[in-house]
C-alpha cells in the first residue's frame, strides 16, 4: 500500500517508500541520542529503530544515575506507516527536520520517563558511508548523519524528576540506516570457525562554542584503518564548509587492568596544515551492552521479536562485577570533556576495544592495560 511520502518525487527504487530496496534481513533504520549535564552524574542513552524486513520496531532508554542504571525497552510489530516513530510508551516527534525533535517516554512504571526537546547547535553532518567486510561478508554497510546540540525538558528516573535546561543539558544524536546485524542470531557459518580477532572503534562528536568536531575511526586488529572521517563543522550561515582534520594519531588512555578508557589524545591537522592537539577525558559512561541492546547484551537485542506490545524495565547495579564486566566486550559511551584550540567542548567519547589490537598492545581478548 502507498504511504503519504509516495505523493512526492523522492523515490530511490521502484518500490513504495514503505519498503527497503533490499531483501537483506539485516536492513535497519534507526536513531541514537544521548543527554548529559556536563558532570557524568546523569547520562541518558536512547534510541528507536525500525527493521522493515523483520517486521519489528523497537526503542530503548537507559539512564545511568550514580551506581545504578535504569532501563526501559519496548518492541512491537512494525506497521505500514514508517513515519510513525512510536512504540509502546516511547515516541519521537520531528518538530523541524534536521534541527528540532521532541522525545517522549511515558515509562515511569518501568523506571524511566521523559519529555525532552532537542535543538541542534550546528548543522547535521552527513558522514562518509561506512562499509565493513570480513571474509567476504558484509558486517556493516550504513549511512549516518550526526549532530551536536542541547536539551530542554524533564527527565524522570527512579522516581525522581530532573529539570533539564539548554545551558547544562547537552548531547548528540545520529541517524543511521543500511545493513547491520539485527534480530535473532543467524547461523555463524565460517565465522564460527574463524571468529573475529579483534575490534577497535572510536567515535567523538564534540560541541564547542564556535564549532563542532566529529571524529569516526575504526581499525582492524593489525591497525589498518578502515574508517577515517574527521571534520570540523561551522555554524549555519557562516558560509564555511565542513573542514577536514586529516588522519589523526590517537593515544587512548586506559585505566590499569582494564580496557575502559579514561581519555585520549588526538593529533589533528587543519586544511591549512596547522597541527592541533585534542585532549578528551571521560566523566562517566554507559556500556551499550548493559540494557541498551547492542552487541553482546544478554537481556535483549535490537530487532528481536518479543511479541506485540512488549515493554520491559530493568535496573542494573553498577557495583556488581558480573554487570560491569560486560564493558570489556562492548562499545562504551562516555560523557566526554575536550580541549581543542583553546576551547572547551562537551559531547560523546565512544570507544570499543576488544580482542587483538596491535597498536594498543593488546594481543587477545584477555589482555588489558598495564
Amino acid at each position: 500500500m502507498p504511504v503519504p511520502l509516495d505523493e512526492y518525487p523522492i523515490h530511490q527504487a521502484p518500490l513504495s517508500i514503505a519498503h527497503m530496496d533490499t531483501s537483506d534481513r539485516n536492513a535497519y533504520d534507526r536513531c541514537y541520542l544521548n543527554a548529559h549535564d556536563r558532570t557524568g552524574d546523569v547520562f541518558l542513552v536512547t534510541g528507536l529503530g525500525q527493521y522493515p524486513n523483520l517486521g519489528v520496531i523497537d526503542a530503548y532508554a537507559t539512564v545511568r544515575k550514580g551506581d545504578q542504571q535504569f532501563t526501559i525497552r519496548a518492541s512491537d510489530a512494525l506497521g505500514d506507516d514508517r513515519m510513525r516513530q512510536q512504540v509502546g510508551p516511547y515516541r519521537v516527534e520531528v518538530i523541524e527536520p534536521l534541527k528540532k525533535l521532541r522525545l517522549i517516554c511515558d515509562g515511569d512504571d518501568h523506571g524511566v520517563g521523559f519529555d525532552l526537546t532537542w535543538e541542534g547547535s550546528f548543522p547535521a553532518f552527513d558522514e562518509a558511508r561506512h562499509t565493513w567486510r570480513r571474509n567476504g561478508r558484509i558486517n556493516l554497510d550504513a549511512q549516518r548523519f550526526a549532530q551536536v546540540g542541547t536539551w530542554e525538558g524533564t527527565l524522570r528516573v527512579g522516581g525522581e524528576q530532573l529539570v533539564v535546561t539548554p545551558d547544562r543539558g547537552l548531547g548528540m544524536r545520529d541517524r543511521s540506516w543500511g545493513i547491520r546485524g539485527v534480530g535473532e542470531a543467524e547461523p555463524p557459518g565460517r565465522a564460527g570457525e574463524e571468529p573475529i580477532e579483534g575490534f577497535w572503534w572510536t567515535y567523538i562528536p564534540m560541541r564547542f562554542d564556535d564549532f563542532a568536531v566529529i571524529i569516526i575511526l575504526q581499525e582492524e586488529p593489525d591497525g589498518t584503518r578502515v574508517m577515517n572521517d574527521v571534520v570540523r563543522v561551522w555554524p549555519e550561515g557562516s558560509g564555511r564548509r565542513p573542514e577536514q582534520l586529516g588522519w589523526p594519531d590517537i593515544d587512548v588512555h586506559y585505566a590499569p587492568g582494564t580496557r575502559i578508557p579514561t581519555g585520549a589524545t588526538l593529533q589533528l591537522r587543519t586544511a591549512d596544515r596547522k597541527d592541533l592537539t585534542m585532549e578528551v577525558e571521560s566523566l562517566g559512561y554507559v556500556a551499550l551492552n548493559i540494557g541498551a541492546g547492542y552487541g553482546g547484551d544478554p537481556d535483549w537485542g535490537h530487532g528481536q521479536w518479543r511479541g506485540r506490545d512488549w515493554v520491559e524495565g530493568a535496573v542494573y547495579d553498577l557495583t556488581d562485577p558480573m554487570v560491569t564486566g560486560r564493558g570489556a566486550f562492548s562499545v562504551v559511551d562516555h560523557v566526554g570533556r575536550a580541549m581543542l584550540d583553546g576551547q572547551e567542548g562537551w559531547g560523546l567519547f565512544e570507544h570499543g576495544c576488544f580482542g587483538r589490537h596491535d597498536p594498543s598492545g593488546f594481543t587477545d581478548y584477555g589482555s588489558v592495560a598495564p
